[in-house]
Order: structure tokens, then sequence, then C-alpha cells
């Protein structure tokens, strides 16, 4: 062997490691390197190692580079917070210290942003492990099957001492007593050590248990971020019809030349009545009238309004809300019945259409009492639209309803818009 060379080529031997040079150009015999033909496919079985360990799978394409810097949401507020949730998240991947928590609703945006961080760790080669909080659970449990493939110390060791861990949907509130305590041990384990954290939920951190919180509130150790950007219920509300998406105070005729001065006026101070209440809700709206006289049109005006100010508000139809209500108690819904009906009781803004006669089954008088009944003692803002009149209408939810410390009625006394249409048309034919 000549003097300044380690060995052979690898690439030819396949032994994959040289004995290094010394700077004096003799062979350092005690110590083994990589080969640099070798270099390339160690690097790329590390990378095969890392990818398979991260436990990311199909969630390896969530990346920052596929992610919209401003979200999704069409208001100009929640577009500034997003970016700046987006811009924390990137720092964070770049170097992960402390735990980075991010609240927020179903589809808001957290886990792409949580999963775009351990993408981009792996990028850099170095490992990460992803898990919903719901899978280590189960596998933690499954661990103590005499066929589990791993074992529950060594599964729990493993997300425990990660340099980086991403625990997605991390929810406490309906948890058993024991999930609860791993949780606690895992969490408490990592923040003990300071071990660096991605930590996403839907929950409101006043919802969390007050141990958990008692971490995330750390501002030297934790940095907390809501994302605002659609619930869980604003994914079934009715405003992602086109037609509604489109209703605006400027679209809507308050004028109509074709109706008598008293009617022409009632709907003006409607229309005015519904503009104050979109820039300010407070205590309740309610629109009474024939079908077609313009009042979802208004419901949906103050909606949109709000949103596009970046206002949280959940515009449903009654009979879909109670079908929805129904449906959380099969076992495939993705939401418990609690927490739906939690979240639709606290929404910051409620609209609901068609309040009719669907709501005369006991079952659902009882849903919607208990549903208006909150929201009026909490003195938390609502549309309601409705063709019945107020006598019509279950004692206990009216006598809510025409409250006036909370609650302003509008008996819109204007016709069927559509009529006006359809005799328009006829006429233009003969």
């Amino acid at each position: 062997m000549e003097e300044g060379i380690a060995e052979i080529c690898p690439v030819c031997k396949g032994a994959g490691f040289v004995h290094p040079a010394l700077d004096s150009g003799k062979v350092d015999f005690s110590r083994v390197v990589p080969c640099r033909c070798s270099k390339g496919e160690l690097r790329k079985k590390k990378t095969e190692y890392l990818g398979k360990y991260s436990n990311l799978g199909s969630l390896s394409q969530l990346t920052f580079d596929n992610l919209s810097p401003r979200g999704k949401a069409a208001g100009a507020i929640s577009q500034d917070r997003f970016a700046q949730v987006y811009q924390a998240a990137k720092a964070f991947a770049d170097n992960p210290q402390g735990w980075l928590v991010l609240l927020g609703p179903a589809g808001s945006g957290k886990t792409h942003l949580a999963c775009a961080i351990a993408n981009h760790r792996l990028k850099l080669g170095e490992p990460v492990f992803y898990i919903a909080a719901a899978d280590l659970l189960d596998h933690l449990r499954s661990a103590f099957s005499p066929n589990s493939d791993t074992t529950y110390d060594e599964l729990f060791e493993q997300v425990k001492n990660v340099p980086l861990l991403v625990l997605d949907d991390l929810t406490l509130g309906s948890a058993t007593a024991w999930a609860k305590e791993k949780l606690e041990q895992l969490l408490n384990h990592r923040f003990n050590t300071r071990l660096a954290a991605v930590i996403t939920t839907d929950a409101p951190l006043e919802r969390i248990d007050e141990r958990l919180r008692g971490h995330l509130i750390d501002s030297e150790f934790c940095r907390v971020y809501t994302i605002e950007q659609r619930t869980p219920l604003e994914s079934k509300s009715s405003l992602k019809l086109e037609l509604l998406r489109n209703m605006t105070f400027d679209n809507f005729d308050h004028k109509r030349m074709d109706l008598p001065p008293d009617q022409r006026e009632n709907l003006r101070m409607v229309f005015n009545g519904a503009k104050e209440f979109a820039r300010s809700p407070e205590g309740w709206l309610i629109f009474q009238g024939v079908n077609g006289c313009g009042k979802t049109h208004l419901a949906a005006a103050i909606a949109n309004y709000r949103l596009a100010q970046g206002k949280p508000v959940l515009f449903v139809v009654v009979p879909e809300l109670l079908d929805h209500l129904r449906s959380t108690f099969s076992p495939d819904s993705k939401i418990s019945y609690d927490e739906f009906f939690e979240k639709l009781k606290e929404t910051p803004l409620l609209i609901l259409d068609d309040f009719g006669e669907q709501s005369t089954t006991p079952w659902a008088q009882e849903k919607l009492y208990q549903l208006i009944n909150y929201r009026y003692n909490a003195r938390l803002p609502m549309v309601i639209t409705t063709c019945l009149s107020l006598e019509e209408i279950e004692p206990r939810i009216s006598s809510r309803m025409v409250d006036p410390r909370i609650s302003l009625v509008f008996n819109i006394t204007a016709p069927d818009y559509r009529g006006n249409v359809k005799s328009t048309r006829q006429a233009k034919r003969y």
C-alpha cells in the first residue's frame, strides 16, 4: 500500500469504510471513516431510516412549500394572524427550542404546520417523531399484548426521549384516568428534561387539564399560538353554499320600488338594523317574515360581513343542525355529541336560519331550548330567522326572544320577492 492512500476504494471492494490518513501522510489504522464513495449511500440509508422512524407516513407531503403563508381564511385579520404563526413555525423548525403549542379548530392548518416542522427537520437529517395523541394511547395499550412487536417500555421511552416530538391533537377532556396519567408522565418528563416538542390541540387553553396547563403557560419554555380560522361547525355551515356566500348588504334591494311606502319603510328599517348589528353584534336579532321576504339574505349578509372582518361566526340552517346533532350519536361520528353541542353553544356569533316547524318534536324542542337558554343566560349574540309568529314558537323559547333587554324583533312585512320576479318575467313574455 502506498503511503497516504488509506486502502483500495470500497466501490471496488465493497468495504464501505477506510482508515483515514494522518497529516503526516501515514495511515491511521486505529480509526475507520466512511469512504467518499459510500457517503452518498450512507446518507440515503440515514434518510430512509429517519423517515421510517419519524412515523409521518403520508404526512411527509405536508411542507412549508405547499402551505399558504397566510392560510385559507377570507378575513384579513385571520390571514395576518396565521402569517405570524407560519413565521413562528418556520423559525422553530430551524432551531427547535422549548415547546411550540398550536391551538385551533379542525381545518385551521395546525397539523400541516406541525408536520411541516417535522419534515424540515428530516430534510436537515435530524430525528423527529410524529404521533397523534389518540394513536399513541392505542399503541401503548396494544404494547401490553403478548403478540406485540414493540414492548410498552420501548415505545414509551422512544416517545419520551426523541429530540423533537410532534404530538398532534392532544385532548384530555374525555380521556380516561389511565390515558391522562400516561400523557402527563410523557409531557412532565419532556418538560423537566427540556426536550423540544410541537403540540397541537383544538381545546382552548383554559379547558386543558390544570396540571398540563401549568407547563403550557410557562412563557420561558413554551410559545402558544392560537389559529382562528374556522371551527368544526363552520365546515358544516350553510355559508359554504355559493348562493349564501354571495348574499351581502351591497346586493340586497332594500328600496324595492314595487312595494307600497309602508312596506318599503319597514324594509329600510330592517336593513339598517341588520347593518348596525353586523358592525357590533350585541344581543339578539330576530327576523320574522314569509319565505322570500329577505330575512335569510340579511342574516347571511351579517355573517359575510363578520367573516370579512376576520371574526368567527357560525351560520346554520336549523333542520340541518338538528340532523347533525342526531348524527353525532353514530359510532362513526368524528365529533362527540357533547363536544359538538358545547362548541355550538359557545360560538361567538350564532345565526340560526329557518327556525320553524321542524322544532315541534319533543327532542328537537329540548335541544333548541338548551341551546337558546344557554346563550340567553350567557348573553351571547345570535341572529334567528323564522316564518313563524312568536305565538307559534314554544313558549320557553319565545319568551326569551321577546325579552327587550337582549332581543330586537323585526317583523318583515314585505312579500316574497321571488313572486314579484316571477310576475315580472311572465309580463315580459306577453
